[in-house]
């Protein structure tokens, strides 16, 4: 959504090719706002009103002159680019993931409300600082290091799993994910980003599962996810800076022409 509504603002890709690249997520798309200012300022349906498609928010971004669209993987304890408390903040945590307008004060969250319908609704975005930005290649750097701290700390600690069917286990999660299109002129880099941060988070979704009859002891656990917990930042920033990178390559090549 970042990336193809980026695109679109500026002017890069058509309402439809946004429209069939998020079909990749869902067949239904809804669009409503969080409460009833946020829905009069954006001209969109409120909460208690019949949702609308995203057709309509491409439309009202474009009316309320956005120009800029953030990524934003939010955790407990990480809540950075969210502006602090409130609805929306809640509600991305919820999700794991939210878009950020800072230009136009507005933050997007995406909901599963139903089989094949994923709903976004709009929120007033909280004063606060914006995302932060990372260089991709600092992001990257920084995922292959937290790959090697965290085999070195599981290794020390006698933890590091060797369960049989590991490596299958981490391939077929990898090939489940959604495959979604992008955009035409999108950087390999970030592509090879993203792919890599797809395969290290199946990695560490494989290592944080039970170990075989629960042979693993709550400390051990606790001590797992200790050392584990730096690779999973490490792949939200190399994600939201992918993304970054993207949107950036974009929109430059668009001013060019």
């Amino acid at each position: 959504m970042v990336v193809w509504t980026s695109a679109w603002l500026h002017g890069v890709v058509g309402a439809d090719d946004v429209l069939d690249a998020l079909r990749t997520w869902a067949e239904q798309h809804e669009v409503v706002a969080n409460d009833h200012g946020t829905a009069t300022a954006l001209d969109l349906p409120g909460p208690e009103e019949t949702p609308s498609g995203p057709a309509m928010l491409l439309a009202a971004l474009r009316r309320a002159g956005a120009a800029e669209a953030r990524l934003v993987l939010p955790v407990p304890g990480d809540v950075r680019g969210l502006g602090g408390g409130g609805p929306f903040t809640d509600a991305a945590l919820r999700a794991g993931n939210a878009v950020v307008l800072q230009d136009i004060g507005v933050g997007v969250v995406p909901h599963p409300v139903a089989e094949g319908i994923l709903r976004w609704t709009l929120f007033d975005l909280p004063a606060g600082p914006p995302p932060e930005y990372v260089p991709l290649g600092e992001a990257e750097h920084g995922l292959a290091g937290a790959m090697r701290d965290a085999a070195a700390t599981l290794h020390a600690l006698d933890v590091a799993s060797n369960r049989p069917g590991a490596r299958a286990e981490i391939n077929a999660l990898v090939r489940s994910a959604p495959r979604p299109p992008w955009p035409q002129g999108m950087p390999g880099r970030s592509l090879r980003v993203l792919q890599r941060a797809a395969e290290v988070a199946a990695i560490l979704e494989v290592a944080m599962g039970d170990e075989p009859g629960g042979a693993l002891s709550a400390s051990a656990a606790t001590a797992r996810s200790e050392a584990l917990r730096p690779l999973g930042d490490a792949v939200r920033r190399a994600r939201c800076a992918a993304v970054d990178e993207a949107v950036r390559v974009l929109s430059d090549r668009a001013g060019q022409h």
